[in-house]
């Protein structure tokens, strides 16, 4: 069962049901639960060759009816919502600098049914990363989003991240190189937690057997797109039936940068790489 349903099956059972009449309407949970995870994958930063490290501290900005509507319930979604990230982290192997922590507030430049998610990696007093978790990378912070450590921004009291430490027993053979880079750039891709390498020019991805991954999903052609290495790496959609989205676009070929999101059919596929 998927993150996202588990935690629609837990708030179901809140509050005798008063949940599903405050959000019959307008922003709906499953939405901000979405956008959660879209944040950690966007945000991710590379610790070492075997964690990721995710921000662990979010606000959701909503409408001025929609956060009166729904403060009155912020502490128990907010407990909901941080334990689906985590989940969601420990399925994507991401790990945290400190504790998880959900916020909601009131934001006058949004109208109802609209909102916001910021996000910032918080460290905890030992600065060590929580949890058992893998590979990505820093999104640069966008224009104006406040001043260095805050929301959107790297850890205030993170310290320096390693590119291979050495010595680190829990180090395992990551993805390949990628081939005809001289070995500089490894990647892979990441469907529902499996981390499939991409060790040749084209990675085809289907749901016939003759797929290089194949992919069990009805929503999935035989042979639906074509991963290809290069510079830059990009996805070619084969003639599917149901067509591919790259980070919310609906697309027959797009360039693929480190933490890209693919859609084919009902399953998301992450494309990542790194250095080294």
């Amino acid at each position: 069962m998927g993150v996202l349903k588990r935690f629609e099956q837990r708030l179901e059972g809140l509050v005798n049901g008063t949940f599903a009449k405050v959000f019959k309407s307008e922003v709906q949970p499953v939405e901000i639960a979405g956008a959660l995870q879209r944040e950690c994958d966007n945000n991710a930063t590379i610790w070492n060759r075997e964690r990721t490290v995710v921000p662990n501290d979010f606000i959701v900005e909503l409408s001025a009816g929609d956060y009166e509507r729904l403060s009155p319930y912020s502490g128990q979604l907010g407990d909901e919502l941080a334990g689906l990230v985590r989940d969601y982290a420990k399925q994507q192997r991401y790990s945290f600098m400190g504790p998880i922590k959900v916020h909601l507030e009131k934001a006058d430049d949004l109208d109802t049914g609209l909102y916001r998610v910021r996000s910032r990696t918080l460290a905890s007093s030992t600065s060590q990363p929580q949890g058992d978790q893998g590979p990505a990378q820093q999104a640069p912070p966008a224009p104006g989003q406040g001043r260095a450590g805050g929301y959107g921004y790297p850890p205030v009291a993170a310290p320096p991240m390693p590119h291979n430490p050495p010595g680190d027993p829990q180090r395992r053979p990551g993805p390949g190189p990628v081939p005809g880079n001289g070995g500089a750039t490894r990647c892979w891709i990441e469907i529902n937690g499996t981390r499939h390498q991409i060790s040749r020019a084209t990675l085809v991805l289907g749901r016939s057997t003759e797929a290089d991954v194949r992919i069990d999903d009805p929503g999935v052609s035989r042979r639906h797109c074509e991963i290809r290495t290069g510079t830059p790496p990009s996805i070619q959609d084969l003639g599917s039936t149901n067509g591919i989205v790259v980070d919310g676009q609906h697309t027959t070929r797009a360039t693929l940068r480190d933490g890209s999101r693919i859609v084919v059919g009902n399953t998301t596929i992450i494309y990542r790489q790194a250095e080294g």
